[in-house]
C-alpha cells in the first residue's frame, strides 16, 4: 500500500523553497507514495511545474480575509455571515498593526489565523510543513498525520523570529529538517532541547535537468558586453542595492559589463529609483521573473550571488552545475557550498569588495579557467537526498 504525505506551503511565488519543493516532488517515486499539496494560494510561477501525479488539495475559503485589507476583509465575512472570523481578522489587525517585524507578525498571526482554517478530513503517513511559520503550525495544529515533519530553509538566527513561540510548535514535531550543516548547528544551538530532532537534507538539484533546460532557448542577452547575472527575490536578505553599487564602481573603472537581476519582490521601486540615481539604466537590469532562468545563467560570463544571508543557495548550486566563475558575499553558510579561490571568489559583504571579486575574474584568465575546471570535476547533482526523507518517513 501506498504512503500518504501532505506537503504544506504558502504559494509557489519564485523563491529557493518553492523551487525546492518542485524539485522534491519531482523526484519522488510515486509508485510507493501517494501526495498532496496544500497551498494557502494557488498561485506562483512553479505551479505549472507540479508533476500530474500531485494532487492540489482546495484553497483555503477564509485564507484571503487575512490577505486583503481590514475593512474589506470584516466586511466580506459579515457578508458571509461568518462573525467569528470578521473578530480574528480584527484580532490579527491589530496585531498587524502594532508588531513591525514581518517574521514574528506572521508568527503571532497565526492563533487568529488559524480560527478560519479548517481541519483537514483525510489522515496521512506524513504531513511536511516544507516552510517555517504558517505551513508548520498548519501541518501541525490541522493535520492527522503519523509523523510531522518540518522544514526551516534558512539560517534561523537571521530569520528575525521570536523562537519562544516556535517552542511549542517545535516539540510537536517529530523531525526539523533543514538544508545545510551550518543552519543545523544553528537549530541545534538555539533549541538544545530539540538537538535529536533536526536533520540535514539538501536542496534536490538534477544536473542533467538543469543542463537540458539551459539549452531550450537560444542566445537571450543580445551584446558582446561581459554578462553579470544574478538570481533571488528583491528583497533586502538578497544584498542587490550592494550589486547596483558593485556595477557603479566597476563601469566608473571602465569595465564594458551588464548586469542582470532574475527574480521580482517588494524592493522593485527602491532598487529601481537607485538605478537611476547612479545613471545604470543601460548596465544594470531588473529583468523578472522567467520560468527558465537557465539560458540567462549559461550565456552569464560571471554568476554574483550578493546576499546577507542565506540557508543553502539553490542558485549557486545551478551556477555550479553550469560551471560559471561565481562570485559570492561571505554570509554565514557560504562555505558549504563555496570554498574560496577553488570553486569560487566569496568576498566581504560591502560593494567594493563585490566589485574587486568580480574584476579579479574579468582580468585573470587563469584564475577564470581554473574555477571552471574545478566544478567540471565536482559532482553536484543530490538526487539520492530523497532517501533521507524516506527514511525519516
Amino acid at each position: 500500500m501506498k504512503k500518504k504525505l501532505l506537503f504544506v506551503m504558502n504559494n509557489l511565488n519564485c523563491g529557493g523553497a518553492e523551487k525546492a519543493l518542485i524539485s522534491l516532488v519531482q523526484t519522488i517515486d510515486y509508485a510507493k507514495y501517494e501526495v498532496d499539496l496544500y497551498l494557502f494560494k494557488h498561485e506562483g510561477i512553479f505551479y505549472n511545474k507540479l508533476p500530474k501525479q500531485v494532487k492540489v488539495i482546495t484553497e483555503p475559503l477564509y485564507y484571503k480575509n487575512f490577505d486583503m485589507s481590514m475593512k474589506s476583509a470584516v466586511l466580506d465575512s459579515l457578508k458571509q455571515r461568518r462573525f467569528d472570523i470578521a473578530f480574528s481578522r480584527l484580532q490579527a489587525g491589530y496585531v498587524f498593526y502594532k508588531e513591525k517585524n514581518p517574521a514574528k507578525r506572521e508568527q503571532r498571526v497565526w492563533k487568529y489565523l488559524s480560527r478560519a482554517l479548517p481541519a483537514l478530513p483525510k489522515s496521512y503517513d506524513a504531513a511536511i510543513g516544507f516552510l517555517e511559520k504558517t505551513p508548520i503550525y498548519f501541518s501541525i495544529e490541522k493535520v492527522d498525520a503519523v509523523k510531522k515533519i518540518g522544514f526551516i530553509h534558512n539560517d534561523y538566527d537571521k530569520l528575525q523570529m521570536d523562537p519562544q513561540l516556535d517552542i511549542p510548535f517545535f516539540a510537536k514535531l517529530d523531525h526539523i529538517i533543514t538544508v545545510s550543516e551550518v543552519c543545523g548547528e544553528v537549530l541545534m544551538k538555539r533549541f538544545p532541547q530539540f538537538q535529536s530532532k533536526v536533520k540535514v537534507i539538501h536542496n534536490i538539484v538534477s544536473p542533467s535537468v538543469i543542463h537540458e533546460m539551459s539549452k531550450e532557448s537560444e542566445e537571450v542577452f543580445q551584446t558582446k558586453r561581459k554578462i553579470i547575472v544574478s538570481i533571488g527575490r528583491l528583497h533586502s536578505q538578497k544584498g542587490f542595492e550592494m550589486a547596483i553599487e558593485a556595477c557603479k564602481n566597476l563601469c566608473d573603472r571602465g569595465y564594458d559589463i551588464k548586469w542582470y537581476v532574475i527574480g521580482e519582490g517588494e524592493e522593485r521601486n527602491k532598487l529601481e529609483q537607485l538605478i537611476a540615481q547612479l545613471h545604470l539604466q543601460d548596465r544594470f537590469f531588473l529583468i523578472g521573473l522567467k520560468d527558465n532562468p537557465y539560458p540567462y545563467m549559461r550565456e552569464a560570463d560571471i554568476y554574483v550571488q550578493p546576499s546577507r544571508f542565506e540557508g543553502k543557495s539553490i542558485a549557486i548550486d545551478e551556477a555550479k552545475i553550469l560551471h560559471k566563475p561565481i562570485v559570492v558575499t561571505n554570509f554565514s553558510t557560504v562555505k558549504d557550498q563555496i570554498e574560496h579561490n577553488k570553486n569560487g571568489i566569496i568576498v566581504e559583504m560591502n560593494a567594493d569588495a563585490l566589485a574587486e571579486g568580480i574584476a579579479q575574474i574579468l582580468e585573470n584568465e587563469e584564475l577564470r579557467t581554473a574555477l571552471v575546471r574545478r566544478l567540471s570535476e565536482e559532482n553536484l547533482g543530490t538526487e539520492a537526498e530523497i532517501e533521507k526523507l524516506y527514511a525519516l518517513i
